[in-house]
C-alpha cells in the first residue's frame, strides 16, 4: 500500500500515476479544498504528527510514502522523514522543477533574512506573495512599513490573517483568472517578495510580471530536504520508483527507449572524457524536462575519445532490443556542433519519409535533440557521437526496418524516452514511421493489415502499390487510423480477418485478446439487425471461434451477415477520420474478400 501526501499539482499527478496500477492507495491532504478524483485511492484529510503517521502506516500496511506536498511544508517533510526512518520505509519526494537561480533576484535564506534584506534595500512598500501562513513570520516588517499580502479569497484565509493582527484593508485576493502583472500594475510596490515555489507554483510568471514593471524581486529559497528522500521530478520517475520499491504494483513494468539509453550513454561518455573518470550512473532529461537516472555498465577513456555503455531495459514491453548494449563513443572534432555517426548495429537510412537524410544513421530526431541538449550543456565545441548496438544487424531483421529502407541495423528511436508497456508504444511508434514513409514516397493509398497473412491476400487487390504502402496494425486499429488522419493520408484500405472484425464491429478499436473477446450476444444482435434467419442465431450460440462463421452460416445468411458486419466496422472507424477515404476488406481463411 502507498501513502501519498499531496494537496499540490504534484499530488494530483501522483494520484493519476497511482491510479494507472488499478491498486488501492491513500491520498492525504491537510485540508479538504483540493478537488481531486482518486479512482482507486482513499482520500484522507487532516494533519498528522510523527506518532499519528507511524500509527497510520502500521495499521494500513504502508510500504512506500510519496511526499508530493508543497516544498515549504517543512514540518510535514520532517514528520515524513522521522516516520520513514522509524519504520524503515522508503520515501519518494516528488519534487517540483525549478528555474536556475539568477543574480537579478535577491535570494533570502529564510524570512528573518528576508526582513534584513528588505531593510538593507530601503524597501518601505512591499507586495508579499508568500501566502497567509507567512504573515506572522514577516510581522517585524509589516508593523513598520506598508505591506500588502495576497491571500486566497476564502474565509479561513482571511480569519487567519486577522488572527495574526494583519490589517484587513491591506489584504489583496488571488484570482486564478487574473494575470500576475495585474497587482504590480495596480499597487506599484517598491518590491515583491515571493517563495521559490518552482514552475508549478508560478514562480517564473511572478518574476516576469515584476520585471515588466521594473520591480525588484526578493525570493525565499526553498528549504533543503532530507538526504534519504528519493527525488523524482515527474510522473515517469515516480512510476519507476514505485515499480522498484513495490514489485508487482503495476501489471507491467515501464522501460526506456533506445533514444533515452543512447542519450544517457552519450552524456556519460562525454563526462568521462572531460573528467577522466569512470561513470557509474548518469542523469539526463527527457523531452518533457523530467530528470531521470540510468546506471552505466562500462566506461572506456582515451585522450581524444571516451566510450560508455548503457544496457537497454524495455520493462515488459515486447521490444527486441531489451537487454542490448547501447554504446556511445564521444570524440573531439574541429567541426563545430554535434555530429552523429553510424556505429556497429545501427541502421542507415535509404528511403525518404523518416525526417532524416538519406545515408544518415537511423537515429531519430527526438534522440538527436536529447543528446545534443545534454552534450551542448557540458561542452561548447565540436563533438562526434557514434552510437553502436552490438548484434543490432541481426535484431533489425525482427523489426520493420527492412521495409522502411533502414539497412545494416536497428533504429535509435523514442519520442518520450519512456516505454509504457500497456500501450505498446514501441509498436505504435513503428506504425507511425511506416506511414510516414508511405506518404513520403508518394503512394496514393495506405493499406493496413493485422499481419502477414491478411497482407498477402490484400496485395493481390493492389498489385501496383509499392511495398511501403502496406503496414501492419497488429491490434492497434484505432491508433493506426489516428496516425493516418494526423498525417492526412488521402485513402486507406483496411484488410481485416473475421476474429478482429467481430470485435471492431462492437466498437473495440484495440482488438488484443487480453483486452476484449468475442461477444456472442452482440453477434446475435448483428445477425438479427442484418435480417438473418433463426438458424443463424443458433449457429452463433453454438460456435467457439469467430472463423466458424464462414462455414456454419447458410449462404443466404452469410450474404446478409458479413456485409452488415463490415458496415458496422466502418461506422466506428469513420469517427476517427476527417478527410481520409476508408475501404474495409473482410478476408476469410482462404483469402476471399467481402466488401460492404
Amino acid at each position: 500500500m502507498i501513502l501519498i501526501l499531496g494537496g499540490t499539482t504534484e499530488g494530483r499527478t501522483a494520484v493519476r500515476v497511482a491510479d494507472e496500477a488499478g491498486k488501492p492507495y491513500f491520498y492525504s491532504t491537510k485540508g479538504e479544498w483540493q478537488e481531486v478524483a482518486c479512482k482507486n485511492g482513499t482520500r484522507i484529510t487532516g494533519g498528522m504528527d510523527t506518532d499519528a503517521m507511524i500509527a497510520f502506516c502500521r495499521e494500513n500496511n504502508i510500504r512506500l510514502i510519496v511526499d508530493a506536498a508543497h516544498p515549504f511544508a517543512i514540518q510535514l517533510h520532517h514528520t515524513t522523514f522521522r516516520c520513514g526512518q522509524f519504520l524503515n520505509l522508503p520515501v519518494i519526494r516528488y519534487e517540483r522543477r525549478y528555474p536556475p537561480r539568477t543574480p537579478d533576484i535577491v535570494w533570502c535564506e529564510d524570512y528573518a533574512d528576508a526582513i534584513c534584506q528588505l531593510e538593507a534595500h530601503h524597501i518601505h512598500h512591499l507586495l508579499a506573495l508568500t501566502g497567509v501562513q507567512t504573515i506572522g513570520k514577516l510581522q517585524a516588517f509589516w508593523m513598520k512599513h506598508v505591506c500588502q499580502f495576497r491571500v486566497l479569497q476564502r474565509e479561513a484565509s482571511v480569519t487567519l490573517a486577522l488572527k495574526q493582527g494583519f490589517p484587513k484593508e491591506h489584504l489583496v485576493y488571488y484570482h486564478p483568472e487574473e494575470p500576475e502583472s495585474l497587482l504590480p500594475e495596480l499597487l506599484h510596490p517598491q518590491a515583491i517578495l515571493t517563495k521559490e515555489s518552482g514552475e508549478s507554483g508560478g514562480f517564473s510568471e511572478k518574476v516576469k510580471a515584476a520585471k515588466e514593471n521594473n520591480i525588484p524581486v526578493f525570493a525565499i529559497k526553498r528549504p533543503p530536504l532530507p538526504d534519504t528522500f528519493i527525488t523524482v521530478t515527474g510522473e515517469h520517475g515516480l512510476r519507476k520508483q514505485i515499480e522498484k520499491h513495490i514489485p508487482g504494483y503495476y501489471p507491467l513494468r515501464s522501460g526506456y527507449t533506445t533514444g533515452a539509453c543512447a542519450t544517457a550513454a552519450s552524456k556519460a561518455a562525454l563526462l568521462a572524457l572531460l573528467m577522466g573518470e569512470e561513470q557509474q550512473v548518469v542523469s539526463f532529461s527527457l523531452p518533457d524536462g523530467e530528470e531521470m537516472t540510468l546506471p552505466v555498465a562500462h566506461t572506456e577513456i582515451g585522450k581524444e575519445a571516451a566510450t560508455a555503455t548503457v544496457i537497454k531495459d524495455a520493462g515488459d514491453d515486447p521490444d527486441v532490443t531489451n537487454g542490448s548494449a547501447i554504446i556511445a563513443m564521444v570524440s573531439f572534432t574541429d567541426e563545430p556542433g554535434i555530429h552523429f555517426l553510424q556505429g556497429e548495429g545501427v541502421g542507415r537510412v535509404t528511403l525518404p519519409g523518416l525526417g532524416l537524410e538519406i545515408g544518415a544513421p537511423a537515429i531519430n530526431n527526438t534522440p538527436r535533440r536529447m543528446i545534443t541538449n545534454e552534450l551542448s550543456a557540458l561542452y561548447e565545441k565540436g563533438l562526434n557521437v557514434t552510437i553502436s548496438v552490438p548484434g543490432g544487424r541481426e535484431l533489425a531483421q525482427r523489426t520493420f526496418n527492412p521495409k522502411l529502407g533502414i539497412v545494416e541495423g536497428i533504429s535509435i528511436i523514442g519520442t518520450s524516452g519512456i516505454v509504457r508497456p500497456f500501450s505498446s508504444e514501441a509498436f505504435v511508434d513503428a506504425i507511425r514511421r511506416e506511414v510516414e514513409v508511405c506518404m513520403a514516397i508518394g503512394s496514393p493509398r495506405l493499406v493496413i493489415n493485422s499481419g502477414a497473412k491478411s497482407e498477402r491476400f490484400v496485395k493481390q487487390v493492389y498489385p501496383d502499390l509499392p511495398p511501403q504502402a502496406f503496414v501492419h496494425y497488429g491490434n492497434f486499429i484505432g491508433e493506426t487510423l489516428r496516425i493516418a488522419d494526423e498525417l492526412k493520408v488521402p485513402a486507406v484500405t483496411m484488410g481485416i480477418m473475421i476474429g478482429k472484425a467481430v470485435k471492431l464491429a462492437e466498437g473495440n478499436l484495440d482488438t488484443h485478446s487480453k483486452k476484449v473477446v468475442m461477444n456472442k450476444e452482440f453477434l446475435k444482435q448483428v445477425a438479427t439487425e442484418a435480417g438473418c434467419s433463426s438458424d443463424a442465431l443458433a449457429t452463433i450460440e453454438g460456435m467457439t471461434l469467430a472463423r466458424e462463421l464462414w462455414t456454419l452460416l447458410s449462404e443466404a445468411d452469410a450474404e446478409r451477415f458479413f456485409p452488415y458486419l463490415v458496415r458496422l466496422c466502418k461506422r466506428h472507424c469513420d469517427t476517427l477520420l476527417t478527410d481520409t477515404e476508408l475501404t474495409i476488406l473482410l478476408i476469410d481463411e482462404e483469402g476471399n474478400i467481402s466488401r460492404p
